[in-house]
């Protein structure tokens, strides 16, 4: 487990010291892990937080939600009370995901300066091999040296340091190396040369370097993550033993690292000089069997709030608060600087001070300081503002003078529509309530002696006309392409509106237009007093017109249809007829014997009395047949239908029933013997009429105990249609069986005595039994049992009066 997904133990943690941010922070964590808000609380106890400061992490959760639903945390499932009951197997599932990925990260304050060593780049610190041998590097055991001579001898010589810390150069000789660095050995290396009849010098040079680099041991102990002996290059320095070993830990000093070389301490590393400045002054290389030793920290103080880097940060002797707040970048743009909250520790409890500007360079840290930056007021010292009918409203500074007519022209004056009569001034008392100041703005304008001088937050308020009135609009309604409401302009005709409205539809009449205009003087005493005044308008089909009626706000426009115009209407005819299809109404009064005489007549195969008339706008259930717009009586329809339908389930509790609503009853054989009687009615739009084939077949459905279509027969009555149907069903009401006819028409069972006389059955018909009703179950067990207690109680009752007696 890596030393950033280490848990961290939570009984430090006071809820009351979080911010809001991090609070936020800690819920959308939660929902991204997709954990509740039980179990988010689960985890913080199983982390070492304490009962009540869960309890706090609750309320703090809860608060934050209500305020803030753009947190977008939504509860999960679970119960978020605390006296819950855990599960085992949760709480490893707990465990699990804390190891992967720590929610309550932001929940503890970071050590400055502990993100230079969780990075995931292994390769952070690492030193880079390809670049020049540096002139003060020291040669020591495995190391390999190149020797390259030039000029005018050429020689190329790769050489390993032997254990001893020698070189032994071919021809030449042995060289002890070891110890000495690059810029020595060079200088070892031409003297050799030299009294070995090299010319070196005349004509001849000598570059010596490093081939292999060695490895080196170092040893990283005290506090720091990971402490132990480290196998580095030879090119190391102390940051990167350091990050081979994680950094400090939570305890470990930032700023007094000490670099220990045969037993002596040779350099003091500040962490803190590169995380600042930059500077890498003393990260000195090292050397093998070189030790890194971490102490602990000696003072750590907290700071929060508006600063740029909130975290915990390690002081030495000598530094002031000033120093801190360089380490943290310095204060945001929102901190209130004059001002810093100290929390202290001041033997066995803790203390607030106050720390002003002017004592940040004097005031020297103490153990376990608590520094909050606050952020300044939500509020300013020098604005006004101005809203309304203006032509710049907005905010505005308030200078030395400032009046209310000042105001009005800073912002550019008033707007045309401006009212005059009013304004008003929203004023802040001392105790923070506010009072309503009002004013004549016409008065203020002209009037010094009126004028009215301004204040800070004084927030000024000037009404347009169109503010203090009713949206002026106007209706057309009836034959135009798009009716409505549309704004109200003055002066504006009817022909403006209808051009508005798209224009006539086709067949609208432009004489003989209405026009209702709202009466603001009827007499309430009067019975029949105007309620609203109603207008003839005549205008040119062409909308052309120079002079037209004048619209007021509120008018309605109705615009008819033409006297004479029609649209065509049509029927259809299906069925066994000669010239089957769709027919067009060539009269108001055209009849059913028309159309089927239109249609050629009747086939030979045609089933005269189970001919039905279907009729989707009949008035059956109530419907007014009359109404042109489709919507609306299509919705009227459905509203019956509905009601009729929990009618009929209250009382049946049948689910499927079904309602044939559309098919008029017709006597086809009687109308075509006798046209134009009562009988012979008169067809509408939409009309379909079917003359089936010769029927055979009679269906039975509903509550018996195998629903069938039977083959009719004229000598079979209704009982015997049910009982080759399986017969009734133990729900079946047999009473309330009936029959629908090829045509449409429905009978049912009638009563006689103690006798049901079921209704004749024809070809083609339907037989349909409905279920009983449900009841209350107050069978014979039940009434027996219910008697049996009621005597049993009264039993009790006298007993207990005989013994008071």
């Amino acid at each position: 487990m890596s030393a950033q997904s280490i848990p961290k133990n939570l009984s430090s943690i006071n809820v009351d010291d979080l911010t809001d941010q991090q609070v936020t922070q800690l819920i959308q964590q939660a929902q991204k892990a997709g954990l509740s808000d039980d179990q988010l609380l689960q985890q913080a106890e199983s982390r070492g937080m304490s009962g009540l400061q869960v309890q706090k992490l609750q309320t703090r959760i809860k608060s934050i939600r209500s305020k803030n639903s753009s947190t977008g945390y939504k509860k999960t499932g679970g119960d978020t009370t605390l006296n819950r009951k855990r599960k085992v197997n949760s709480q490893d599932s707990l465990t699990r995901d804390t190891s992967k990925n720590d929610l309550f990260i932001n929940l503890e304050p970071k050590i400055f300066g502990a993100d230079l060593f969780r990075n995931s780049n292994s390769n952070t610190f690492e030193p880079n091999l390809k670049l020049a041998t540096p002139v003060n590097y020291i040669i020591g055991p495995e190391d390999q040296i190149t020797i390259n001579v030039y000029g005018n001898s050429v020689v190329d010589w790769s050489l390993d340091v032997s254990p001893d810390g020698n070189i032994n150069i071919p021809g030449v000789g042995v060289l002890h190396v070891a110890g000495k660095t690059i810029e020595d050995a060079t200088s070892s290396v031409k003297s050799l040369l030299a009294r070995n009849n090299y010319a070196i010098g005349r004509g001849t040079n000598v570059k010596v370097g490093l081939g292999n680099i060695r490895s080196i041991k170092v040893i990283v102990q005290g506090q720091v993550v990971k402490p132990g002996t480290y196998t580095l290059s030879s090119l190391a320095t102390v940051f990167n033993a350091l990050y081979s070993a994680g950094g400090p830990n939570d305890v470990g000093s930032f700023r007094q690292i000490e670099v220990i070389r045969n037993n002596r301490i040779v350099r003091h590393l500040d962490l803190y000089d590169f995380l600042v400045k930059g500077s890498q002054r003393d990260n000195i290389a090292l050397q093998d069997q070189d030790v890194i030793r971490v102490p602990t920290y000696q003072i750590r103080v907290e700071f929060k709030g508006e600063i740029k880097i909130p975290a915990l940060f390690e002081t030495l002797p000598g530094e002031v608060l000033l120093d801190v707040i360089n380490f943290a970048g310095g204060f945001t743009d929102q901190a209130y600087t004059a001002r810093i909250k100290v929390n202290q520790v001041s033997d066995q409890q803790r203390r607030i001070t106050d720390v002003f500007e002017s004592d940040y360079k004097n005031y020297i840290p103490l153990r376990g300081d608590k520094y909050t930056a606050d952020k300044i007021l939500d509020r300013y010292e020098n604005r006004v503002i101005i809203k309304g009918a203006i032509f710049r409203p907005g905010e505005f500074e308030l200078q030395k003078g400032l009046t209310l007519s000042k105001l009005i022209a800073n912002a550019g004056g008033l707007k045309e529509d401006a009212f005059t009569g009013r304004g008003s001034i929203i004023r802040l008392n001392k105790d923070n309530t506010t009072q309503q100041l009002s004013f004549n703005v016409l008065d203020v304008l002209n009037k010094p002696s009126s004028d009215i001088a301004l204040q800070r937050e004084d927030s000024v308020v000037i009404s347009s006309v169109f503010d203090l009135r009713s949206k002026y609009k106007v209706t057309i309604k009836g034959e135009v392409r798009k009716s409505g409401e549309f704004a109200y302009a003055d002066s504006m005709k009817v022909t403006d509106l209808i051009i508005k409205a798209g224009g006539f539809s086709e067949g609208a009449s432009a004489k003989r237009i209405e026009v209702s205009r709202r009466v603001f003087n009827s007499d309430p005493r009067v019975r029949n007093s105007v309620v609203a005044q109603v207008f003839s308008v005549d205008v040119n089909s062409a909308l052309n017109d120079e002079v037209s009626f004048t619209l007021k706000p509120f008018d309605i426009v109705s615009v008819y249809s033409l006297p004479g115009y029609e649209t065509q209407k049509t029927v259809k005819v299906e069925g066994e007829v000669i010239y089957p299809g769709y027919y067009t109404i060539q009269k108001k009064n055209e009849k059913i014997s028309d159309i089927i005489e239109r249609a050629g007549g009747l086939t030979q195969s045609a089933d005269v009395e189970g001919s039905s008339l279907k009729r989707d706008n009949a008035a059956v259930l109530g419907v007014d047949k009359t109404k042109i717009d489709t919507m609306e009586l299509n919705k009227e329809r459905t509203d019956r239908l509905r009601r009729l339908q929990r009618a009929f389930k209250d009382s049946t509790n049948n689910d499927t029933m079904q309602f044939r609503n559309n098919y008029v009853g017709i006597d086809l054989k009687q109308i075509l013997k006798k046209p134009g009687t009562s009988d012979d009615l008169i067809l509408e739009n939409g009309d379909v009429l079917r003359v089936p084939k010769q029927q055979q077949i009679v269906r039975v459905n509903g509550e018996v105990l195998y629903p069938s279509a039977i083959v009719y027969s004229s000598s079979k009555s209704f009982k015997g249609y049910v009982i080759n149907a399986g017969g009734y069903s133990p729900r079946a009401l047999k009473r309330g069986a009936y029959v629908v006819y090829p045509n449409g028409t429905v009978k049912g069972t009638t009563k006689f005595l103690f006798f049901n006389i079921h209704p004749s059955v024809k070809p083609g018909s339907e037989i349909y039994v409905p279920r009983k009703p449900i009841t209350n179950n107050n069978t014979a067990q039940v009434i027996l049992g219910f008697t049996t207690g009621l005597a049993s109680l009264g039993a009790i009752i006298l007993g207990i009066i005989s013994l008071h007696k």
